[in-house]
């Protein structure tokens, strides 16, 4: 029991985000998909339809499979609790729900098709990781990089490859993202 003792609940936005996911996870799959159609996806629906708002936040928990699952979330756990601790909770919960509105929002303008899962989220906090070490008015050379590699590669897939992947998500939360770093390293927003 001592072992219990020692773990820590280090990043509490990110762990309940996570457990959210997973227990959407879990629900959609006793469900037989019911649950990513009612609430963890987003479409084009009637904005007199209390349930539009609800999967327009609730998109970010669904996933499809554990595949997809896994592949969010892991990249979710390697970089969410760093910037909780540098930004704080509070701030990172802010940039994960604008990020998601944003995100359900655009899909429902622009796309015919459904959206689920957090990959917007997981762009915007690997862009935000990359800008923050942002200082003296300059760009960080890795943010250069990491914006290449990442929003380059979204737009390459976007127009080169079609895998039901929804790359304007991506290209959206990394920009996203690096607004959001270029602001509070600008304002030089810090955990409190």
């Amino acid at each position: 029991m001592n072992f219990l003792r020692k773990i820590a609940f280090n990043s509490p936005v990110i762990l309940v985000f996570v457990i959210i996911c997973f227990g959407a996870l879990i629900l959609n799959t006793v469900t037989g998909g019911i649950a990513n159609r009612l609430f963890f996806s987003v479409y084009r629906s009637s904005f007199f339809d209390p349930l539009t708002y609800i999967r327009m936040i609730g998109h970010v928990f669904g996933h499809a499979n554990w595949y997809h699952f896994y592949g969010n979330i892991t990249m979710l756990l390697l970089v969410g609790p760093l910037l909780e601790e540098k930004y704080g909770s509070w701030n990172i919960a802010i940039i994960m729900l604008i990020t998601g509105i944003i995100t359900g929002f655009i899909n429902i303008l622009i796309f015919p098709t459904g959206l689920l899962g957090a990959s917007g989220i997981v762009f915007a906090l690997i862009l935000l990781s990359s800008i923050t070490s942002k200082g003296d008015g300059k760009i960080p050379l890795t943010f250069i990089i990491v914006a290449i590699v990442y929003i380059g590669g979204q737009v390459y897939e976007g127009i080169f490859i079609d895998d039901n992947v929804s790359n304007l998500t991506h290209i959206v939360g990394g920009i996203l993202g690096a607004s959001f770093g270029h602001f509070m390293n600008k304002n030089k927003v810090k955990n409190a």
